[in-house]
Formats: C-alpha cells, structure tokens, sequence
C-alpha cells in the first residue's frame, strides 16, 4: 500500500506539472472562504503532529471513543485493538474451547447484525450524495468551479493513471486487470456514489473472498488496514498535487530533485491514519502542507469540486485496498484462481 502510495504522490506531481498548474491560482467565492477560515483553525491541531505522535495515535487511550470515531485515528485504533482480541481468542481458544466458540458465535452475529444496518443505510447513500453535491453547487461562485474544470480533469487524469499502475501490479502476480475490474466493480462503483472507504469496507471483503479468491484472514486484513494507511487517492494523489499547485508562490523550485523526494516521502509517512470517512483528504493535505511549510488555503479554494474528485479518490482508496488483499494472498499462495477465474463469481451491491 506505501509503495503504490509513493508512486501515486509522485503521479499527482506529474500531473500538476502536465497540465500547467504549479503556481495557478483559484477565485475566491463565499463557500471557499469560510472553508479557509475552518482550516486555519483546523491546521492548529495537526502543526505540531510529529512522526512519533502520529504512531502512537494509533494505539487505542479509549477503545469506545475509537468505536465512536471521535479520532482521525480511530480507525486504525480498532484494527489495533481487535488484533489484541483476536490474539486472546486464540489463547483462549486453546485452554477453554467451549468460552472460545461462544465468543465466535456472538461476534459472527453481531457482524452480520452491523453489516445488515450498514447496508441498509447505505442504499440512501447516493440520495443524500446528490443533495450535498446541489447545495455546494448552489452555495458556491460558479466562476470558481469553472476556473477548477482543468484541475478537475488533472485529477482524474492522475487517479487513472494510478488504476493502470494497479493494473501492471495485477500483471505481475499474473492476475488479468479485466478480469480484476469486472469483479471489483460493484464494489468501486459503490465507492464512488457512496465518497466512503468505510462505508464500503462491508462489500470490499465480500469481493475479495467471494469474487477474487482472496482468503479470509488476508481480506480482512487489507480491507480494515486500507482504510487507513495508504490510501492512494486521498492520501496520495491528492496531497501531492495540493503541494505542487501552491510550492511555487513559496518560492520553492518544484523541479528540484529535493523538492520531488521530500514531496513523496511525507505524503507517504503522512497517509498513516488518514480516515476513510469524508474529510480524511483534508486532514492528510493539512498534514503534507503543513510539513512542507506550505500555504493551506489552497484545501479550501477547491471545495467548490469536491464532490466531484471526492467520488473517484475513494474509488481508487477502494482498488489499492482490494489490490493490496489480492497480491499479498497471491504471495503466501491462499489465492483461490479458481474463484478468480470464475465469471459467474460476481458480488451484487444492492444484494
């Protein structure tokens, strides 16, 4: 995931630099101007976040309050915190197997209870999508929004470009990509609409055991750590072209080797812990700007566009979490290419 983190940094870059964006500036509408004054506000609280504090946010202080999601972090935090559990179940498991099944029964169930809720509320998703996407389209300077179109365009042009650097990954664990995206589809189309890495982690996993051959243990593994760590779009792409756009007008030389390395090298450290909620993005460019001690108010000036790169980050936040499960069950020789290769094998999102 940090490696495919790294090289999409390095494509946001380039990208800025194809389309001629490094040192653009943006109008200033309304909108964009109460989202910087919420930023500057917001940015005090991740100025003086060091590498070593942003590991040990990690670790749960309060699990319930991470159950609640009142961290940046929290997400992360209960991975940590069940991978203890999991290891005390076993323990357990060995000395008292009848505690041990009960455990797994109430926690099996209680999945399926969740899993059925979250499906339940996310079937609303896109209708609320649509009004959030109106009332920014209504409350924002259309001059603005068309000043960001080839800012828009950049995006997704560096946010394919990262689905094809997926794609050769897939080739060289010999996995075809067409076969890869037919059946990641429901879940990336769902992505999409939905603009939630969490809320797509349900039907992540049941793509990757079910539809990709990926055994269980290493789905769960890559579809929960990949809501934190890594994310390509969010964490990757997106920072990276931030840092590009307003480096110049801080006098840094964007063509430097310097500037290109130490670029990628905080986008990746700072994709740990990156939420896969809404507002993850912003938190990881406050962290990348502020590292690079560089302007934030370029985060509130493309809100105006937000809904729009927002849909196909999360996307590709959802493919480099899938990829990662692929791969790595691929290597430890769990992967099931008979599921794989089955075209019948196809998860239904709305199921």
């Amino acid at each position: 995931m940090l490696g495919t983190t790294a090289i999409a940094a390095f494509i946001g870059y380039g990208s800025t630099i194809l389309f001629g964006l490094n040192g653009a500036t943006f109008t200033e509408g309304a909108a964009e101007t109460a989202r910087i004054a919420e930023l500057t506000t917001r940015s005090e609280t991740v100025a003086n976040l060091s590498i070593p504090d942003q590991i040990l946010s990690f670790i749960p202080t309060n699990v319930f309050a991470d159950f609640a999601g009142t961290r940046s972090t929290s997400t992360i935090a209960v991975v940590v915190f069940a991978a203890f559990v999991g290891v005390a179940y076993l323990g357990i498991k060995r000395k008292a197997e009848k505690e041990a099944e009960f455990f797994a029964n109430f926690i099996e169930s209680l999945y399926k209870i969740v899993m059925r809720i979250v499906t339940l509320v996310l079937r609303l998703t896109p209708y609320g999508v649509a009004a959030l996407m109106t009332n920014v389209l209504a409350t924002s300077d259309f001059e603005a929004i068309v000043n960001l179109e080839l800012f828009v365009i950049a995006f997704y042009v560096a946010l394919s470009a990262v689905l094809i650097v997926h794609s050769l990954i897939l080739v060289g664990v010999k996995v075809n990509p067409i076969t890869y995206f037919k059946k990641a589809f429901p879940a990336l189309s769902f992505a999409f609409t939905s603009r939630s890495s969490a809320g797509t982690l349900p039907l992540n996993i049941e793509t990757q055991t079910q539809a990709l051959g990926v055994d269980d243990a290493t789905a769960n593994f890559a579809g929960s750590f990949g809501l934190s760590i890594g994310q390509n779009g969010c964490a990757g792409v997106y920072p990276a072209m931030l840092a590009t756009i307003v480096a110049p007008a801080a006098g840094l030389n964007i063509f430097s080797l310097e500037f290109v390395l130490m670029l990628i090298a905080i986008v990746t450290i700072s994709s740990f812990g990156v939420a896969g909620v809404g507002g993850g993005a912003t938190f990881a460019s406050l962290i990348v700007l502020g590292s690079m001690n560089l302007p934030i108010a370029i985060v509130g000036l493309v809100i105006s566009v937000e809904p729009l790169i927002d849909m196909a980050r999360t996307a590709v936040n959802v493919s480099d979490s899938m990829l990662a499960g692929v791969v790595t069950s691929t290597r430890i020789n769990e992967l099931d290419r008979d599921v794989l290769n089955d075209a019948e094998k196809i998860i239904d999102a709305n199921a």
